[in-house]
């Protein structure tokens, strides 16, 4: 075997064996979730199933226990949906704007406004708790999807604005003095000129916020309660109910339909992330 067909085919092998290897829990989740319990006990974890059920989709969805309730992850699912819905856009749309202001309408200390906001990505979530609760107490939207949506927003706007704003310094500033002197103001520059570019760094941040907030269990467990409480914190709950017999199948369905929407967004986006980063999401 020739020495570069020998190299490829290493290459190869070693990159089928990674993604095997990273494929093979969500394998194990999808054939438990449709095998019946009966086959569980009696068969092998990677098993195929012999008879596919949706019997546990089913009962994850709309009947499972999570907690003293059994109405399985819908309530949690579209608590999720209120809750990232506008915490996405109005986190995205103010660190576009902060990026635009900080890299083309620059002022005295707009340095160390940005570097305070660096900061912010340094400061672990944990501390913010207390604070943060304090707070929402104060504005009295405490224990609500408001709460939460307010939350992210907050510790949403440092990533926002670097992602941004990074991608802005690659703008010419001759382009933005140039609409400055045919009249153009402030606003007219950002929608004619500056956002019809942002496409690129815009499905990143739409992206990166979208998954950072669907996926967070610590603001929702934190932050929400009762009617306002996320998918995470169903999950959680559902996994940890006390029943009579430990339904596996329910369990794995009940993750996968908590990982739907994450996955449904990569596959169907995920080309326009990996372009918006090297069209200048981490350059400086």
């Amino acid at each position: 075997m020739p020495k570069n067909n020998l190299s490829r085919f290493i290459v190869y092998a070693v990159l089928i064996y990674f993604a095997v290897y990273y494929l093979l829990p969500l394998y194990v989740m999808l054939t438990t979730s449709v095998k019946s319990m009966d086959e569980i006990r009696g068969g092998n974890l990677l098993s195929f199933p012999m008879h596919i059920t949706f019997a546990a989709w089913s009962k994850a969805w709309s009947s499972a226990c999570t907690g003293v309730e059994c109405t399985g992850l819908a309530p949690f699912f579209w608590n999720s949906v209120r809750l990232v819905v506008p915490a996405v856009l109005i986190s995205t749309s103010m660190g576009a704007i902060n990026g635009y202001i900080l890299s083309k309408w620059r002022f005295p200390g707009s340095e160390l406004v940005f570097a305070m906001l660096m900061y912010g990505l340094y400061i672990p979530f944990q501390v913010l708790l207390l604070p943060m609760a304090m707070t929402e107490g104060w504005m009295g939207i405490a224990s609500s999807t408001t709460g939460l949506v307010f939350v992210h927003v907050v510790c949403g706007i440092a990533s926002t604005t670097l992602f941004f704003r990074n991608f802005y310094v690659g703008i010419p500033d001759e382009l933005i003095n140039a609409a400055r002197l045919d009249g153009a103001g402030f606003w007219r520059i950002f929608w004619r000129i500056v956002l019809p570019m942002s496409i690129p760094i815009l499905m990143v941040t739409l992206i990166w916020q979208f998954t950072q907030i669907w996926n967070d269990f610590l603001f929702g467990l934190v932050f929400s309660a009762g009617g306002s409480q996320p998918i995470t914190v169903g999950l959680n709950n559902l996994a940890n109910t006390s029943t009579t017999v430990k339904e596996y199948n329910v369990d794995m369905a009940a993750a996968i339909i908590a990982a739907l929407p994450t996955i449904f967004v990569y596959v169907a986006a995920g080309k326009y992330f990996v372009r918006g980063l090297s069209a200048g999401a981490v350059k400086g």
